[in-house]
């Protein structure tokens, strides 16, 4: 197990080969093997990639985001940034027969509305955030919950085989509603999120509740 030194270096390091984001402007804490990323960034965009990286440094129990996004002087109204954002979901593949309602304040954008699938959801949320001008997302989609199926339990656990294989032995499931929740421990903050995206995947699921441990 590294000490919190090394996985300050390991993160450090990790950011700083990364091109998507500046590391310049990004401090790194860790304490009890917890990392805490600090600073100013450009974009959300830039905010979820030092995430991202973030969590894929092993070792890591948790991490804790306390990054600013800084909009850029030039950015656009708040209303041609909503035209933007709903222009471009309507042509994504994926939601072309949903209709995602947009809201835009001080380039926080709001999604609502329904989709079939949780990865909809999440692709919405993904296409947004790497938007100009976005400066945060909250995500209100809901999955339609006529999509629930009797066997989810049966069906995560086959998606976890498939995507998450080395920690799927460790986690339990349990399904009520289209609700998943995960319990168990998992070996780095890479195959937790790894595991909630698996469960994620699964027609009739709604929510995923996580409460897997690093270990």
């Amino acid at each position: 197990m590294k000490s919190d030194a090394a996985l300050k270096q390991d993160v450090e390091q990790a950011l700083f080969w990364n091109p998507a984001v500046d590391a310049r402007r990004i401090d790194v804490d860790v304490h009890d093997r917890i990392v805490t990323l600090r600073g100013t960034v450009d974009s959300w965009a830039q905010k979820l990639e030092a995430q991202k990286t973030a969590l894929h440094v092993e070792d890591a129990r948790a991490l804790v985001l306390e990054l600013n996004v800084a909009p850029p002087e030039n950015a656009c109204a708040d209303q041609e940034l909503a035209i933007a954002i709903t222009f471009a979901l309507g042509w994504q593949e994926a939601l072309r027969d949903h209709k995602i309602r947009v809201e835009v304040d001080h380039g926080c954008v709001t999604l609502d509305g329904e989709v079939d699938h949780a990865y909809q959801s999440r692709a919405a949320e993904k296409m947004v955030s790497r938007m100009i001008g976005v400066v945060g997302v909250a995500n209100r989609i809901r999955v339609r919950t006529d999509h629930t199926v009797p066997d989810v339990g049966t069906r995560i656990a086959e998606a976890l085989a498939r995507r998450a294989q080395r920690e799927s032995a460790g986690i339990a499931i349990d399904a009520a509603d289209g609700i998943v929740t995960l319990t168990g421990k998992v070996a780095s903050l890479a195959e937790r999120r790894a595991a909630c995206g698996a469960a994620g995947s699964v027609r009739g699921v709604r929510e995923v509740v996580d409460r897997l441990t690093v270990g």
